[in-house]
């Protein structure tokens, strides 16, 4: 990734250099395979040509964008759709068009509420054993981008209740944004976070083994 990434010629594309080795760790799967990956905020358009290039040609990577000067920035195959991400009919037209996403990276407009409704609409719609990726965490404590330390509704506070969510089976309340089994693993990184979703069953212990005893 970060050989691709410093010798693009091509469109500008921006990331915090430390989110590339973060990618080749979660994305090295799912590389030269016939992969369906959604990329909302297509700024310039180099992080679709990075990703286009760490993929290969087999595949379908579609960005979204409020700008209607992004329409312009994708070489084909790749395209782009211009609409808003707190928009819940547009993402999911995108996604009847495109297919079911095996990942999602939100990198669109980092403020609060855009940010919940896109997850709360496109995390059933992504396939399991996908991804489900959002960049620049850390504008959840921005006053100006719906945010501050601990205040509700931020993407760092979505996330703790992720895990609540996670352990569902171990407390008994209502999951809020995703079902127990269908959350595999979530990583937190520096701004940016990974959450994997599964088809998973009830976690089970076994004993195996004699009995010691110790004198």
């Amino acid at each position: 990734m970060e050989e691709i990434f410093f010798s693009n010629q091509g469109r500008m594309a921006l990331k915090w250099i430390h989110y590339l080795p973060v990618y080749d760790r979660v994305l090295a799967p799912f590389r030269g395979k016939p992969v369906t990956m959604l990329e909302i905020g297509v700024a310039h358009g180099g992080s679709m040509e990075m990703w286009r290039s760490y993929f290969g040609s087999e595949a379908t990577i579609f960005g979204i964008d409020l700008n209607p000067q992004c329409a312009t920035v994708a070489d084909p195959p790749s395209q782009v759709r211009i609409g808003s991400q707190a928009d819940p009919d547009f993402l999911r037209r995108v996604v009847t068009e495109m297919g079911a996403p095996d990942l999602i990276l939100d990198d669109g407009s980092h403020i609060a509420t855009h940010q919940r409704v896109s997850f709360e609409t496109l995390w059933p719609l992504l396939k399991a054993g996908g991804l489900y990726m959002i960049e620049d965490i850390h504008t959840a404590y921005y006053t100006w981008m719906e945010g501050g330390y601990k205040r509700a509704g931020t993407a760092i506070e979505m996330i703790k209740t992720l895990i609540d969510d996670q352990h569902g089976w171990h407390h008994g309340r209502k999951q809020i944004f995703a079902n127990c089994e269908e959350i595999g693993a979530i990583t937190v990184f520096d701004s940016i976070v990974i959450i994997e979703k599964v088809n998973r069953r009830r976690p089970g212990y076994y004993k195996t083994g004699k009995y010691a005893t110790v004198s």
